[in-house]
């Protein structure tokens, strides 16, 4: 049999299995009120009126055909919430029926084959990684055990910016440094990377490359996710790119874990970084049958690496640029900050809780710019009713995050950057990001919120405080910052299109810098 009748009889093949699971869908379908939604096309269904940015085409269908919205993407039911209320439907009263994640080729290739704790099948293995994170690393304690070492990382930023002289820097990339550091420092107990080779395991800009690829790659909507016999043919490439990522990132983990290993049988460790924890606590048994697996540390890992760093450094990126382009603004925080801290020392934790407009600007960029715009999507363990809209067992749910936190409906002027109605006298002067309201949940909602969502909302109101405290900052060339590009990138996370080249001036006194040195 020569090459093209195979050819061929596969293509026959998969045609007609393609035609008849749709058909038999139709048909099983037929006479229940599933959400409104644009009419699918053939086969691949909604999958092209997606564009480059999901996020911002589902809200302009979701403008049209309402904020509970089905989608068939390939042969599968998709449902997206793009309002407050119907998010609450999905995350709060039918939570436990979507506390899982539909199969995934991010999760197969990136992380470890679903043994991470962001993909994890919701059940023992993910309430062990997640009470590892929540006793470790995310409770009150533990965030305040490693707060000098977010405060020496955001110094050594500080030093760094200080020391640019007139060459334009480029924020993001320094941002991603100190965030990956601090929480390197936490997990493994030293820095992991530098502007060079020689200060850090592996290249700044090389990681930053690896951690932005693997969320663009992750916020792919790939074929063969959903057209199952598309799967093994990879015809976007995305499986393969996947797999050569993960190499590297395993490479990289690997090295880390077996000198860790070493070092703590050698005895000369003395550190209490949570990979000795989990080290420590491979051979404990959690009362369950539970035991941690090498693959699970390196896949727990992988997700703090990516979750915590270039979130982190996107988000302090975005609220820099907004600040600049709104200096009325920009003072009013200085001025805040320059009465509280004054000029003699660099902002710390402490000092964040007297820094009110400071939290609503913070506040305002989580809702202008989420750092992840649609949720990690979730999966429906069995069939639902939302709204008297049948929801089929499978269904995919994602949350679209950008949409509901820009809603018109709730938000008065919801394009503009105004963080006066986080303030007394404002619209919304008691909201709370950590998922208790739904009109603005960027670290998501329910019992998959975001784990780190304490860590990540100290972190960018450090950073966020401690550059416009410290810095005053130009765009290179002289740029009109009125003029400044906003546009989003997509990806898993909100990048810039752009990124912000910056001269920054210092405005503190001199042997403040000096004694960074």
């Amino acid at each position: 049999m020569n090459f093209s009748l195979m050819t061929s009889i596969f293509l026959t093949f998969s045609i007609g299995f393609l035609l008849y699971t749709l058909l038999f869908t139709r048909r099983k379908e037929a006479g229940r009120p599933l959400p409104p939604g644009p009419r699918p096309w053939p086969i691949i269904g909604n999958l092209p009126q997606l564009g480059p940015k999901p996020h911002q085409s589902m809200a302009a269908l979701a403008r049209v055909h309402g904020p509970l919205m089905h989608l068939k993407m390939g042969f599968v039911h998709v449902v997206v919430a793009a309002s407050a209320s119907v998010a609450e439907q999905f995350l709060k009263v039918h939570d436990s029926n979507f506390l899982s994640r539909p199969p995934n080729s991010g999760a197969k290739h990136l992380a470890y084959n679903y043994q991470d704790l962001v993909f994890a099948p919701y059940g023992p293995r993910w309430r062990l990684l997640r009470k590892i994170c929540a006793l470790h690393l995310f409770s009150a304690k533990a965030l305040d055990d490693f707060r000098h070492v977010r405060q020496e990382e955001v110094g050594i930023l500080v030093r760094a910016l200080a020391g640019a002289g007139k060459t334009p820097v480029e924020l993001g990339q320094m941002l991603n440094i100190c965030a990956t550091n601090a929480i390197s420092r936490v997990m493994l107990g030293k820095r992991v990377v530098s502007h060079g080779t020689d200060n850090g395991d592996i290249n700044a800009e090389e990681f930053k490359a690896m951690v932005v690829e693997m969320m663009v790659l992750a916020g792919v909507f790939n074929l063969g996710d959903f057209i199952t016999p598309l799967e093994g043919l990879d015809l976007q490439g995305v499986a393969a790119k996947m797999k050569n990522l993960h190499k590297r990132f395993d490479k990289f983990l690997s090295v880390i874990l077996e000198e860790h290993k070493i070092n703590n049988d050698n005895g000369s460790n003395g550190q209490t970084d949570l990979l000795s924890t989990l080290i420590s606590l491979k051979d404990v048994d959690d009362g369950q049958g539970e035991k941690l697996t090498d693959t699970e540390i390196k896949a727990l890992l992988l997700n703090l690496f990516s979750a915590g760093t270039d979130t982190t450094s996107s988000t302090v990126e975005w609220v820099i640029a907004e600040l600049l382009r709104h200096p009325t603004i920009l003072a009013q925080a200085q001025q805040e900050i320059d009465s509280k801290v004054g000029k003699d020392r660099l902002v710390t934790e402490s000092d964040l809780a007297q820094l009110t407009f400071l939290q609503a600007i913070v506040k305002e960029n989580f809702r202008l710019h989420p750092s992840t715009p649609l949720s990690l999507p979730r999966i429906a363990q069995e069939s639902c009713e939302i709204y008297g809209y049948f929801i089929p067992k499978g269904s995919t749910l994602l949350v679209n995050v950008w949409a509901i936190s820009r809603d018109p409906d709730v938000w008065a002027d919801p394009l503009e950057f105004r963080p006066n109605r986080f303030l007394a006298g404002g619209e919304r002067p008691n909201a709370d990001v950590r998922g208790v309201d739904f009109e603005m949940i960027p670290f998501g909602a329910g019992r998959r919120i975001c784990a780190g969502m304490s860590l990540g909302v100290r972190m960018v109101q450090l950073l966020t405080a401690t550059l416009i405290h410290a810095f005053d900052f130009e765009l290179a060339n002289r740029h009109s910052a009125q003029n400044l590009n906003m546009d989003e990138a997509y990806g898993l996370t909100l990048q810039r299109a752009e990124p912000l080249l910056l001269d920054p001036k210092p405005r503190l006194a001199p042997h403040v810098y000096k004694a960074l040195v």
